[in-house]
């Protein structure tokens, strides 16, 4: 079993591991947002009164680092206005779609065909077309990762089936359920880049998934399923590549700088049905859990559709929630509203019970270290967050704040419960304030 330095062992609480995928219900209308990856919004190109069939374009990528958005479900346009969003109490501007119930493709929706069909850049514009995005979260435009620039070489492509955070089971139960989509989605991959070797890592703790995966590549000799210990952030792709190539890459370096390229099971799934089937990306499995709803469950949900929608068809609340979480616990961004919309990069719906949620109040750094000792990244989160809630972000900026990927384990084990994230949150945003300012 391989790993990586640092990283903690939270509970795992899978308490919806072991359920199979359900469809979740036609929802009566989506609200789908238009900023659905990292870098520029999709721009509108439907209007209010418009009648949109499933598949459609609505939104245009608007920028080199941008993806495109498609309608849901078909139906009628009713509004174009700012929405709230499940990251940070963010909005955006979002496209409202009451169904017709009738649920039809959009006639340009056709299969591609064999992937051998098609040369790289073809392959590179179906994937560009259907809009996808990385689907562990990070919602990274995935044409723009898989164009190699010129002189750059890549060999190895990992899969991240590694699912570190608590409670969250959608990757275990699509690699359960469609273990050959993601193996054809790898091999695309590998086409595209030029790859030679491709690695499925899983963590020990899903015995199932690395023997449906390893039965699903058993006559494929250039991929291999890598299990792994379970610790958290392994899904961290710096991370996981330590973990399985045993190489470092450094924060401030992209992983194709070493000839790897990092993609997440979900997204070779959207990949294999946006070349051979022509199915842009407009529905992923999402996981409602946590002890605050009635049946955890696993869900194939349209993009759009409101976590209330999704938590109903698990039965409600169980009690009184203490707090709704769009991903896990630990990364994850508490929502103000239920009537927030899933996007591409929505993991998980989690709501806890209120006897879950606890607020403790920080006292005094007692200097015990743990949190240098857990930090994957190597970094020093307590003089970040010392300078920082003193506004000495110049200082801060010597311990290279920018670096930190904000998974929260160094808040884990903080004896002082120093909101040690928040506080690198604030450096972080003053010094790419200063340096976009140019001061």
């Amino acid at each position: 079993m391989r790993s990586f330095r640092g990283g903690v062992h939270p509970r795992c609480e899978k308490i919806s591991a072991g359920k199979g995928i359900e469809n979740t219900e036609l929802p009566s209308k989506v609200v789908i947002p238009l900023h659905q990856n990292v870098g520029t919004p999709a721009q509108p190109v439907v209007k209010v009164g418009a009648e949109v069939k499933k598949g459609q374009k609505i939104g245009e990528a608007s920028g080199a680092v941008s993806a495109m958005v498609h309608a849901s479900i078909s139906g009628k346009v009713t509004d174009i206005s700012r929405h709230l969003y499940p990251a940070m109490g963010r909005s955006s501007v979002s496209v409202t779609i009451e169904s017709d119930g009738r649920d039809e493709w959009h006639e340009d929706i056709k299969p591609h065909g064999d992937p051998d069909s098609l040369d790289k850049q073809q392959i590179l514009s179906v994937i560009k077309k259907a809009g996808i995005v990385g689907m562990g979260g990070a919602g990274f435009p995935t044409h723009v990762k898989l164009n190699i620039p010129e002189g750059k070489k890549i060999d190895t492509v990992i899969l991240n089936g590694v699912e570190c955070e608590p409670y969250i089971t959608a990757d275990h139960a699509i690699m359960l359920d469609e273990p050959q989509k993601i193996i054809d989605g790898l091999k695309i991959i590998m086409r595209v880049t030029g790859a030679s070797r491709g690695f499925i890592g899983i963590e020990k703790n899903k015995p199932d998934a690395i023997e449906v995966m390893k039965k699903a590549c058993s006559g494929e000799s250039s991929i291999r399923v890598v299990p792994l210990k379970v610790k958290y952030p392994q899904g961290w792709e710096n991370a996981l590549i330590r973990a399985i190539l045993g190489i470092r890459v450094p924060a401030d370096t992209l992983p194709l700088e070493f000839g790897i390229i990092v993609s997440n099971v979900g997204t070779a799934i959207a990949i294999s049905d946006a070349v051979r089937l022509g199915y842009p990306l407009i529905e992923r499995v999402v996981s409602v859990t946590g002890h605050g709803v009635a049946q955890p469950k696993n869900l194939r949900a349209r993009v759009g559709t409101l976590f209330s929608d999704l938590i109903r068809q698990c039965g409600g609340f169980a009690g009184n929630p203490g707090k709704i979480i769009a991903g896990g616990p630990m990364m994850g961004f508490t929502v103000s509203d239920a009537d927030v919309p899933v996007v591409k990069g929505t993991t998980s719906v989690l709501v806890l019970s209120e006897s879950d949620v606890r607020i403790q109040n920080p006292r005094t750094c007692i200097r015990c270290g743990r949190c240098i000792a857990v930090c994957p990244g190597g970094l020093m989160p307590r003089m970040i967050a010392l300078l920082s809630e003193k506004g000495r972000f110049k200082e801060a900026e010597g311990y290279f704040p920018l670096d930190c990927k904000e998974c929260g384990s160094c808040a884990y084990v903080c004896p002082a419960k120093i909101p040690l994230v928040q506080l690198i949150q604030y450096a972080k945003a003053d010094i790419t304030a200063r340096r976009i300012g140019g001061f």
